[in-house]
């Protein structure tokens, strides 16, 4: 199921060259990143380690908001440990998530309540539901 977007808040633009050995700049110059493809020798990162780095800001700006909606208290030291897997089955590509929730000090059952209602509204859980396998664990 598509939603229609009702009120439009930012379109991230970027540009980009050569595909897994080029680069990428967004229209607004604060990202420019030269790429490789993953587990080379090359100089830049690669679309797995921008997929982790972006989904994990999202989910802690989702956590934040349950965390506000059951006025519950985060700790400073919050971490989110995105992998982005990138495998194969026979000859077709595919990708796999865990995204590792440290919360220190909030007893289990509220850590497991935020990071489950972050995963049903982060919008980048959202794009990848039932499209990927995806690991929500606490550490």
């Amino acid at each position: 199921m598509i939603n229609a977007i009702e009120n439009l808040i930012y379109t991230g633009k970027t540009r980009t060259i050569g595909g897994r050995n080029g680069e990428s700049r967004s229209s607004d110059g604060r990202l420019d990143v030269k790429l490789s493809a993953p587990g080379s020798s090359g100089p830049g990162t690669n679309p797995e380690q921008l997929l982790a780095a972006g989904w994990s800001a999202c989910f802690i700006g989702a956590i934040g908001k349950a965390a506000a909606a059951l006025k519950v208290a985060l700790p400073n030291n919050m971490e989110v440990h995105s992998e982005i897997d990138l495998g194969t089955v026979g000859t077709a590509y595919f990708l796999r998530a865990r995204l590792n929730v440290s919360l220190p000090g909030v007893p289990l059952d509220v850590a497991r309540a935020l990071v489950d209602t972050a995963h049903d509204t982060c919008p980048y859980s959202k794009a990848t539901r039932g499209n990927i396998d995806v690991e929500i664990n606490l550490i």
